[in-house]
């Protein structure tokens, strides 16, 4: 019904300035997800060093997770504030990409908070499983959102790109701060 949109369309700048934040994203988030998967590696460990030294990875993923979401949360707003309802008009809400991007921001989001939340309750958890638990949260996220940036890179973005008109697309431009 939709069709698969050619990922090596050129883009408009607002497009191509979404595309453009996946980048560094994508570095902080494959940089916190290797931390966490030391922290998850070591929760086997039996060895009460290893739960000192994943309470303080613990601490070091909670910071970097959180300058993370940061960055995050202004680049999702622009899409779900913006893009996707001008998409909507076309391809609808309820199914389909947008619904599916949609519930990928929601549970991306939801899956950081609660890492975020529960390293804040347990800044010293009690053992290094544990802390592999709650690290376990932001490599989900990871996975969650590294397949999503690949679908909006080849399917999203380029649909976007044919679906929308020059008006629309100078609108998403003036919204995301492009052209006076």
């Amino acid at each position: 019904m939709y069709g698969f949109a050619d990922p090596n369309t050129s883009l408009c700048e607002p497009l191509a300035l979404l595309k453009r934040e996946h980048g560094p994203l994508r570095q902080q988030m494959d940089d916190f997800a290797r931390l966490a998967e030391t922290i998850t590696a070591g929760a086997a460990s039996a060895d009460p060093a290893g739960t000192a030294d994943a309470a303080d990875r613990l601490a070091d993923l909670r910071a970097r997770v959180a300058a993370f979401v940061a960055e995050l949360d202004p680049h999702s707003a622009r899409e779900e504030d913006h893009l996707f309802p001008m998409m909507a008009r076309y391809i609808g809400r309820e199914g389909g990409p947008i619904a599916v991007m949609e519930y990928e921001h929601e549970t991306a989001k939801q899956l950081l908070k609660t890492f975020l939340e529960a390293a804040e309750r347990e800044p010293r958890p009690a053992s290094a499983a544990r802390a592999g638990e709650i690290a376990s949260h932001a490599l989900r996220a990871h996975a969650i959102l590294t397949e999503h940036f690949m679908k909006e890179e080849n399917v999203l973005f380029p649909m976007a790109e044919r679906l929308l008109n020059a008006e629309e697309k100078a609108e998403l431009a003036r919204a995301y701060g492009l052209s006076p």
